[in-house]
């Protein structure tokens, strides 16, 4: 399609109730990229918040304190094996969410942080307000018995409220990368892969202070069974937030935050307390109570990441109308087809790199719009709008070769 003339400051999108998108500030349309003749490496820049390089620092602290106290309480020669056998079912959690997260990668540094807090300030406080939950209730837990109160209550009031607040500080300190569901159940999944990735290490201790089959039998329950139950727990949080960002209602977050944990409070309470409260025989309770929630928590995994697919191709439809990328393109971004084909292009050109970051920056700015759209703190919005519009530009003048310089917005 033809840009608009010059002079001309906006275009409307597609949508007719969405807020105007700035124009392509070119008089010749842009250049479909598929038929460019070069690709060079561009880095988009980093931008972090102070407040994630803060709360990383301190969530790593909180890891090592906890890493030197279950060596001191363990011993190094316990720790190393059960920490390795730990390994297992942590890594099979981090391919999952990479494979949830492939389409629209979240930064490595809140990544790193979520890990570490779940980890660390996730087992510290659960450990320390999980003393105080069970004195404060005392008369609940001799009534019950103090194992069953541990795990039905103290464990998911106490276990997802930490893990929670780690989901929460992503969403407060690094808003511009938080921007729907999907990536609160990474964000809310990472920080569950951490949590029991220290919680397997405690739980493999034991049965291995025991000898005989009783590390076999906790290795298989917990490494082999349910490696993803505390993932799928704590994504119930991470979905709500996620959906507050989305529908820019941020300033409701405890409202959305409440709506998460409950959820992911009695998902822990079944999967805890369904072997003897409801089932009494372990592979009905297994079939009929795990299975079914597992294989429910990947169907919503796959329809979020479809919906999320068709949101990014109506944002950049705003972008397409007005001038900024072709129809190709927009294929390009929001089709499996479209990043395969871009992928060998860029192989092809030894422009992986390049590549990539286009991608991720059109990532951003579809979420951008989407924030414009849902009046999310919308002056912020725009000047993410307005900084990733120009390094399109950037990436659009290395792609086509043409010496257009970015800043006309």
């Amino acid at each position: 399609m033809s840009a608009h003339p010059p002079g001309h400051p906006q275009w409307h999108g597609p949508d007719p109730s969405a807020p105007l998108t700035p124009a392509w500030p070119r008089d010749e349309p842009a250049a479909n990229l598929f038929s460019a003749a070069r690709l060079a490496a561009v880095k988009p820049p980093r931008r972090h918040s102070a407040g994630l390089v803060v709360v990383l620092v301190f969530s790593s602290l909180l890891l090592i304190g906890v890493g030197v106290w279950l060596g001191l309480v363990l011993g190094t020669e316990t720790l190393f094996v059960v920490g390795l056998l730990a390994l297992f079912p942590l890594g099979v959690c981090l391919a999952a969410l990479r494979w949830i997260d492939r389409w629209d990668p979240e930064p490595r540094l809140a990544l790193l942080f979520a890990f570490a807090w779940g980890a660390g300030a996730s087992i510290a406080g659960s450990l320390i307000f999980g003393e105080a939950f069970g004195k404060a209730f005392a008369a609940v837990a001799a009534a019950t018995g103090p194992d069953l109160f541990g795990a039905v209550v103290q464990a998911p009031v106490v276990e997802e409220t930490m893990k929670g607040l780690g989901v929460l500080l992503v969403f407060l300190v690094a808003r511009s990368h938080f921007d729907g569901p999907v990536d609160g159940i990474v964000y809310g999944g990472m920080i569950a892969a951490g949590f029991a990735f220290t919680e397997n290490i405690l739980y493999f201790s034991d049965a291995y202070a025991q000898a005989g089959t009783a590390m076999v039998q906790v290795f298989v329950l917990r490494g082999l069974f349910s490696p993803f139950a505390h993932v799928m727990f704590t994504a119930w949080t991470g979905f709500a937030l996620g959906l507050a960002a989305q529908r820019g209602a941020r300033r409701l977050w405890p409202v959305y935050f409440l709506l998460g944990l409950v959820p992911a409070m009695i998902g822990h309470f079944l999967w805890n307390g369904g072997m003897g409260l409801i089932f009494q025989d372990f592979w009905t309770f297994y079939l009929l109570l795990q299975m079914p929630l597992f294989a429910c928590a990947v169907v919503v995994v796959v329809l979020l990441r479809a919906a999320e697919r068709r949101l990014i191709r109506r944002r950049l439809g705003d972008y397409a109308e007005a001038g900024w990328f072709t129809a190709e393109e927009v294929d390009m971004f929001a089709t499996r087809n479209g990043r395969r084909q871009a992928a060998g292009w860029a192989a092809v050109m030894g422009h992986r790199t390049a590549m990539r970051g286009f991608t991720r920056t059109a990532m951003r700015l579809a979420a951008t719009r989407n924030r414009i759209v849902s009046g999310s703190n919308r002056e912020r919005a725009l000047r993410d709008e307005a900084r990733l519009l120009a390094l399109i530009l950037q990436y659009r003048t290395i792609l086509t070769g043409r010496p257009e310089t970015p800043g006309v917005i």
